[in-house]
């Protein structure tokens, strides 16, 4: 994987192996970017990276002059990834690890742009129930933006504050607003 963007533009990071994940594709990252330039001024941005893996995304927001991401993610060596990568690079990334539904259910933050990658084994309640959460518990900030990675597969479309899906090969971003 590669930062596209910003102050480390073009730098690689390499995972170690063994890590469960699926790191978002450098081109579905660049097209996310740009939609969001677009729409936030990302250096004012509060991110929330759930079910962050690699760190991929938080890298990237954290290159384009984010000052304040979280990354969650229920595996250690995820955690560790991530925080090793965020104090090399500099990255000021809040890591925590934690069940993303547990971490949900204890936050009292506000953030303008929550970015979710769950597995893509899950079910349509899965999505319902993360959005919902996030919803219940005031996380997003008026103006604020949910975006969901996930397989084409399946459609997210029914679920409540859904706004509009943007296919890259077999990932999908959905938006969700307010």
């Amino acid at each position: 994987m590669r930062i596209i963007s910003g102050f480390h533009k073009g730098r690689k990071i390499q995972a170690p192996k063994g890590l469960p994940v699926r790191p978002t594709a450098d081109q579905a990252k660049e097209a996310l970017f740009n939609i969001l330039n677009n729409n936030f001024y990302i250096p004012d941005c509060l991110v929330l990276d759930l079910f962050a893996g690699t760190g991929n995304i938080s890298y990237e927001f954290a290159s384009r002059g984010s000052k304040y991401i979280t990354s969650v993610d229920i595996n250690n060596k995820c955690i560790n990834f991530i925080k090793n990568t965020s104090d090399k690079l500099l990255f000021n990334i809040n890591t925590v690890k934690k069940d993303t539904f547990k971490f949900i259910s204890t936050c009292d933050e506000h953030f303008d742009i929550i970015f979710a990658d769950p597995p893509y084994n899950n079910d349509n309640v899965m999505y319902e129930q993360l959005i919902s959460s996030i919803v219940k518990k005031k996380m997003l900030k008026n103006d604020g933006i949910i975006i969901i990675e996930h397989s084409n597969k399946i459609s997210l479309k029914n679920i409540k504050m859904y706004s509009e899906t943007r296919k890259y090969g077999g990932s999908c971003f959905s938006f969700f607003i307010l």
